[in-house]
């Protein structure tokens, strides 16, 4: 096989649920092959290197094998392998969202919180 469509591709390698999906992403910018922004009939070889990015994330990827079907996620995961720097930095990325995720108070205040709380919201002269 001489080369696979970028859209078969990452449907294939699992990526995006649907073609209709990794075109969209393509023609979107979303998806980069060795830097560049290419077409969704882009013919991908083995040792490309694809940039994809999804919701917050942005994985940079090494296509290691080629394959136009989409079979179970054990073998949709050996067509590519993630850089480390890749890994890291969306697990850097990670953990930064989660710190800077609001806190919300683990339960419902009770009566004399409440109480508190509107007296809290009342007052102007509190602040």
């Amino acid at each position: 096989m001489s080369g696979v469509r970028l859209d078969k591709w990452l449907w294939a390698a699992r990526f995006f649920k649907t073609r209709a999906l990794a075109k969209a992403a393509i023609e979107g910018g979303k998806v980069k092959v060795d830097g560049d922004r290419p077409k969704v009939s882009k013919l991908l070889t083995e040792g490309a290197t694809l940039s994809v990015r999804r919701g917050y994330d942005e994985e940079v990827v090494t296509v290691l094998a080629l394959s136009e079907q989409r079979g179970p996620a054990s073998v949709a995961q050996r067509l590519y392998q993630e850089t480390e720097e890749s890994v890291a930095r969306r697990e850097a990325a990670r953990l930064q969202r989660k710190a800077a995720a609001p806190v919300a108070p683990k339960q419902k205040p009770d009566k004399k919180s409440r109480r508190l709380i509107h007296r809290f919201k009342r007052d102007p002269t509190i602040g």
